[in-house]
C-alpha cells in the first residue's frame, strides 16, 4: 500500500487523484489532505476516507469525528509533510505556493508526483539542487511532461535529438491578434478540449501555460532549451513527443483525461486499469493536425524561452506577474491583452538575481505582483 499526501486536493487535479486512488484500495491509501478554502469538499473527502492522519486548510475548518490533526494557514502544506509518513507526495496546488511543499518533501527524503508546475518555473534552479543532494525523484503529473517521461522508457537520454511539446492553442486558437482585444472572460474560461482550472484555462489561451511548460521540461528531463519544441496540435491527442538521433519519433496519444498522467506518476513503472469516461479510440480520429509553433501570434512562449535560458530570479518573476495579471483579467479589472502587457514590463522592470535563495525568490514574486497592481490602479 503506497500512502499518499495530497495537496491542492479541491482542485480539478486533485479531484481526480482521489478518484485514482479510489479505483485501486489494494494500492493506495490517502494519508493526508491539504486544500484551500473548499472546506466541505475537503470534509467529504475525509468522511470517505478514514485512513487520513492529517488536514490542512488556508483557513479554518472542524471535521466531525476526525482524530488526526488540523493544521491551518500559510504554513498548512509544510506542516501537513512535516507531521505525517507517506510514500509519496501529490502536489496538485496551482501557483508559486507549490514550491515550498515541493522543497519541503524532498528535503525529507520523499518523492514528489508533481502537478505544480510553478515549482519549477519559479524555483527550478532549487529544486534541481535539492534533488541532487537528496536523490529523490519527481514525477511528471502535467500531461505533457508524462506523454515525454512514458516516451522515454527504454530508451538512452544520450540517443535524444529533441522533446516536442503539443499546444492545443488554447480558447482562442482560431483568433488573430487583431481579434483579441474584446474577447471575454467567459469567452477566455471555454477551452475546446480540456476541463481545467480558472487560471490555467486562460494561461493555455495566452500560451503561457505552454511556456511554463517548456521551462518544466528543461529542469524535468535535464535538456537544453534548444532540444525542446513546441508546436500547435488543436486536437489534443498526441500529448507530446520524443524524437531521436535515427529521426524516429516516439508520442503518447491519449483521451483528454488527466487521471492517466495521474495514475501513471504514483503507479510508475505499472500499469493498472483505469477506469475512463470516454477511453481514447483511435477508429474515431479521423484527422490529426499540426503546426509549427507562432511566437508572432503567441509571445508569451517566446517570452518563456528567453526567462527560461536567463534562469536565475526571472522565473519567479514571470509567474508572479502572470498569477497577478490573471487575478485581474478574471475580476475584469484589465483586457486579454493587457495579461501579457503586464509579464512583459515586470520582467524588464524586475532587477536580476543569477543564484537566488528561496527567500529572494519569494520577494521577487511579490514584487513582480506589486508592479502589475501598480500598472493598472
Amino acid at each position: 500500500m503506497k500512502r499518499i499526501l495530497l495537496l491542492g486536493a479541491t482542485g480539478s487535479i486533485g479531484l481526480q487523484t482521489v478518484d485514482v486512488i479510489e479505483q485501486h484500495p489494494d494500492l493506495f491509501t490517502l494519508v493526508g489532505v491539504c486544500a484551500g478554502t473548499q472546506t466541505e469538499v475537503i470534509k467529504d473527502i475525509v468522511k470517505k476516507h478514514p485512513s487520513i492522519e492529517v488536514v490542512g486548510m488556508a483557513t479554518p475548518i472542524e471535521v466531525d469525528n476526525f482524530a488526526g490533526e488540523v493544521f491551518i494557514g500559510d504554513t498548512c502544506m509544510v506542516d501537513c509533510i512535516q507531521n505525517v509518513e507517506y510514500d509519496i507526495l501529490v502536489n496538485a496546488v496551482v501557483g508559486f505556493r507549490g514550491l515550498k511543499p515541493t522543497l519541503a518533501s524532498l528535503e525529507k527524503g520523499i518523492d514528489v508526483a508533481l502537478a505544480n508546475k510553478e515549482s519549477l518555473v519559479a524555483g527550478g534552479m532549487l529544486v534541481r539542487e535539492t534533488l541532487q543532494r537528496t536523490g529523490t525523484k519527481l514525477y511528471p503529473i502535467d500531461s505533457e511532461h508524462s506523454a515525454i517521461f512514458q516516451c522515454l522508457q527504454g530508451n538512452a537520454r544520450g540517443d535524444i535529438k529533441r522533446l516536442i511539446i503539443t499546444a492545443s492553442g488554447g480558447s482562442f486558437r482560431d483568433k488573430t491578434r487583431d481579434e483579441l482585444g474584446n474577447v471575454t472572460v467567459e469567452q477566455t474560461l471555454n477551452h475546446p478540449n480540456w476541463s481545467m482550472g480558472k487560471r490555467i484555462t486562460v494561461d493555455s489561451a495566452t500560451m503561457v501555460n505552454k511556456g511554463f511548460e517548456v521551462i518544466e521540461a528543461h529542469f524535468l528531463f535535464d535538456l537544453g532549451y534548444d532540444q525542446i519544441d513546441v508546436v500547435l496540435h488543436k486536437e489534443s491527442v498526441v500529448h507530446s513527443m520524443v524524437e531521436y538521433n535515427d529521426n524516429a519519433v516516439i508520442a503518447q496519444m491519449g483521451s483528454a483525461d488527466m487521471r492517466l498522467p495521474i495514475q501513471y506518476a504514483l503507479c510508475y513503472p505499472d500499469r493498472p486499469v483505469l477506469k475512463e469516461d470516454r477511453p481514447y479510440d483511435m477508429t474515431k480520429t479521423h484527422d490529426l493536425h499540426f503546426k509549427e509553433m507562432d511566437f508572432d501570434r503567441y509571445p508569451m512562449c517566446r517570452l518563456a524561452y528567453e526567462v527560461g535560458r536567463k534562469e536565475g530570479n526571472l522565473g519567479a518573476v514571470f509567474n508572479g506577474a502572470d498569477e497577478q495579471a490573471v487575478q485581474l483579467f478574471l475580476e475584469e479589472k484589465i483586457s486579454f491583452l493587457q495579461i501579457e502587457e503586464s509579464i512583459q514590463k515586470a520582467i524588464e522592470n524586475a532587477t536580476y538575481i543569477s543564484n537566488p535563495t528561496l527567500e529572494e525568490l519569494e520577494e521577487s514574486d511579490l514584487k513582480a505582483r506589486a508592479f502589475v497592481k501598480s500598472l493598472w490602479y
